[in-house]
């Protein structure tokens, strides 16, 4: 069993009891960090939603044997997966997704596979390695009562190569609790093609 949750003096909504919270959110209030800023995670949902509904109309098209018209599809889904940005956001929506319902398995298809991974919780030591990653989000979760309620805010996203980050301040309130505010580092990394999360870095905001 992983080592988790030594400072009981620090607030985090992703925790379960071990994890003391001293510091509360109305869901009205807002949080002073420079960025650039998206307005929620609805940027990364809806890309989400543009790759489903491109998908669902190829299909479409494919059946019809409408192959002008498939192409075009095919062409725009091409260019959304290439566009990093895009890209990036929609995987960070995927994770919060996973997050939102408690989802495990889920949880484990987006992060990256190895030693060099890591997961910092609120309050904890840093966690390394994918196994014991993906024992830290079951440990978190274990009483909490899904769905979660999360919003986004102060979204920026940046990307070089294969190698992409998103920041954001993260409100998360578990049901019958005040809300709770992180700020986030999620770093993600393109392999073969796909963007996983490598890295989830998650402090208390101190409003």
């Amino acid at each position: 069993m992983i080592a988790l949750f030594e400072d009981s003096n620090c607030m985090d909504s992703h925790a379960t009891a071990p994890f003391a919270q001293n510091s509360w959110l109305r869901a009205s209030s807002t949080c002073r960090v420079t960025s650039d800023r998206y307005e929620d995670n609805v940027t990364g949902e809806s890309i989400i939603l543009d790759e489903q509904t491109l998908t669902r109309e190829l299909q479409v098209a494919i059946d019809e044997e409408n192959y002008t018209e498939a192409a075009k599809i095919r062409d725009s889904l091409r260019l959304l997966k290439e566009d990093s940005k895009a890209s990036v956001l929609a995987a960070n929506a995927r994770f919060y997704n996973a997050f939102r319902k408690g989802d495990l398995a889920a949880m484990q298809t987006l992060w990256a596979k190895g030693d060099n991974v890591c997961c910092v919780h609120p309050g904890a030591s840093g966690v390394l390695g994918y196994d014991d990653v993906m024992e830290s989000w079951e440990l978190v979760w274990m009483n909490y009562e899904f769905p979660l309620e999360i919003e986004l805010k102060n979204i920026s996203v940046h990307f070089r190569g294969d190698v992409g980050y998103v920041t954001c301040v993260e409100f998360v309130r578990t049901k019958g609790s005040s809300w709770g505010a992180q700020f986030v580092t999620n770093v993600f990394e393109r392999i073969d093609g796909h963007w996983f999360i490598s890295v989830h870095h998650a402090s208390p905001v101190d409003l």
